[in-house]
């Protein structure tokens, strides 16, 4: 990768600054690619050097990082030496750069730019990350695509970084919707239309009870005693909770299934109402429970000791709310499996439920509650389908689909399909995907079905229409298993600029993993795109000199190979034809 080129940099630096090679590697980093003009390839900041220690402060930046390049020299690896305001630029030898990039890309396959000693120092471990969540006995929302989407990528991501990932499904299983929905049931359920459509019909039940239960007491009533016959292991009562969390399992996987999402163990909250009590009395007995109004047990969180914040933990009638049993199932996991990291994924308006629930975890003295993080994002706005607002996400995977067959269809690029249905799937999903993680997690955003679909710009679609142009290149000009070419061929503007643009891909992988942000990733993967293109319009391989086309192809090669990997990341299928 760019190791060699790295290592020599910071070898010449280590020599000059007498600080070891190994400190110096992080502070040469690529230069990104522009398609405006050519750059060099690397560079090293003097206000890095200063701020780490490196250099002594001495006169001005500018003067400091011309008395720096003086005294470095342009051997076999480095060719140019360059200066700016508080900068220094090194330019790579450029057949060296073509042979080792190439050479790298092939060599480590799926583990290019994760090899690399950027992650010399990564800590792996054992990690846990709870996402998606949907609450049992509903249509999947598609307001837990998010949830779904992001910890499915920040799992992959660790999965590759050599991390023991666990992928959790903690599922909304338990309360007092549970007694509404149990005694709708028991009132007008149908076990028929219940394995005809589960989810659609508990959906439905869910609807009606509810409006009947603000109008009728006895209803509320009948919801009460059911759910308290859930409490009490009423075997009855537990069998058809049971039935409908089972069921629901069932329908989620038909949808996880088209989103490329596995669950290592699926969780709930009904496996630890029991736990959560044993908390509260804990709590209780170190004399940390107070009652706030209408009798309310909570943890004061304020630094006074005036309950001016606090964390509530029991209700007035002494059942157990959402946070205890968050608390309780923390503990949990790291009784079961001594985890190094436990990631949260939900959306930002969580993000003092999480806070709390981790000051509690202090306050109760387990030091392990440093290596839990909550990853918040925002939310979704004006995600309708053509029918209206969308309420589940089954609704728009299938309205991607049926977009993308269109377009598709409408495409005069659009090559013949096995199954072109399932390619418009893939492609949707991609679509759906990129859109979402093109900003900050924590930013809303709105959802719009034509720019999503675009073919060209910023989209998942281009991502995979990238990739199919680039299989189908190779389907035509089939190089077997040569790697062997000559790098000076792949000397024109618009190979090194692939190459450079190669050459920064584990620098970004190591930021995607200090901040979890995929937008990183995202937008090095569509500049690779347009790269790509840019490349494909003048690199020709038809009519080439065989030397030349050998060359050309293996670039192009190269570049499918980190624009698939790139993706699989991102939770995203490829397809080589579309």
């Amino acid at each position: 990768m760019a190791c060699l080129f790295r290592r020599s940099i910071a070898a010449q630096l280590s020599r000059v600054l007498g600080v070891s090679t190994e400190k110096l590697i992080p502070v040469v980093s690529a230069v990104p690619v522009s398609k405006k003009q050519q750059t060099l390839d690397f560079r090293v900041s003097v206000n890095s050097l200063l701020a780490n220690g490196y250099l002594k402060l001495g006169s001005t930046v500018p003067s400091q990082a011309k008395e720096l390049a003086e005294k470095l020299t342009c051997d076999d690896v480095i060719t140019e030496i360059a200066v700016g305001q508080a900068i220094i630029n090194f330019k790579v030898n450029r057949s060296l750069l073509a042979e080792v990039v190439l050479q790298e890309v092939f060599k480590k396959g799926s583990r290019y730019g994760i090899a690399s000693e950027l992650f010399s120092s990564y800590p792996c471990g054992r990690v846990i990350v709870e996402f998606s969540s949907p609450n049992i006995a509903k249509k999947f929302h598609a307001g837990h695509l998010r949830s779904t989407i992001i910890g499915n990528f920040i799992a992959n991501l660790k999965q590759a970084l050599g991390d023991d990932v666990i992928r959790i499904n903690y599922l909304g299983d338990w309360g007092l919707q549970f007694g509404l929905l149990g005694a709708g049931f028991q009132m007008f359920g149908s076990e028929e239309k219940l394995n005809a459509n589960p989810l659609q019909h508990l959906f439905e039940i869910y609807v009606e009870v509810s409006r009947l239960a603000e109008a009728r007491e006895d209803i509320q009533t009948a919801a009460q005693e059911f759910f308290k016959k859930l409490e009490r292991g009423d075997k009855q009562t537990l069998a058809l909770w049971q039935h409908f969390k089972t069921i629901s399992i069932e329908e989620y996987e038909k949808t996880y299934q088209r989103l490329g999402v596995r669950f290592d163990e699926y969780s709930g909250e009904s496996l630890y109402h029991v736990k959560a009590q044993e908390f509260v009395h804990m709590i209780d007995q170190r004399g940390l429970l107070k009652k706030a109004k209408q009798g309310v047990g909570v943890v004061d969180l304020s630094p006074k000791g005036d309950l001016t914040s606090y964390a509530k933990v029991v209700r007035s009638d002494g059942t157990s709310l959402y946070l205890t049993r968050d608390i309780a199932a923390a503990a949990d996991r790291m009784e079961k499996y001594n985890f190094d990291k436990m990631i949260y994924v939900t959306d930002k308006e969580q993000c003092t439920h999480f806070q709390q629930m981790f000051d509690v975890l202090k306050i109760l003295g387990f030091n392990w509650t440093e290596r839990c993080q909550h990853v918040p994002f925002g939310l979704v706005k004006g995600m309708k389908t053509r029918r209206g607002d969308v309420v589940f996400l089954e609704d728009v995977l299938n309205e991607a689909r049926s977009r993308m067959l269109q377009n598709m269809a409408a495409s005069k690029t659009t090559k013949e399909l096995e199954d072109p249905e399932n390619t418009a799937e893939k492609v949707g999903v991609a679509a759906l995907i990129v859109q979402d993680f093109k900003g900050p997690l924590m930013a809303d955003y709105e959802f719009d079905w034509d720019r999503v679909l675009q073919s060209q710009g910023d989209t998942g679609v281009y991502l995979q229409y990238t990739h199919a142009r680039l299989c189908s290149l190779q389907r035509q000009c089939d190089n077997g298993t040569k790697i062997q070419f000559n790098p000076t061929y792949l000397q024109d503007p618009q190979a090194i600029a692939v190459l450079q643009h190669l050459l920064r891909y584990d620098e970004v992988l190591y930021q995607v993993s200090e901040d979890l942000q995929p937008r990183h990733l995202v937008n090095y993967l569509i500049m690779l795109s347009r790269l790509a293109s840019i490349a494909h319009r003048t690199l020709h391989i038809k009519g080439s000199l065989p030397e030349i086309a050998t060359a050309r192809l293996l670039l192009f090669e190269g570049i499918s190979s980190v624009l698939a990997n790139g993706m699989k990341l991102l939770g995203i299928t490829p397809v080589d034809k579309m």
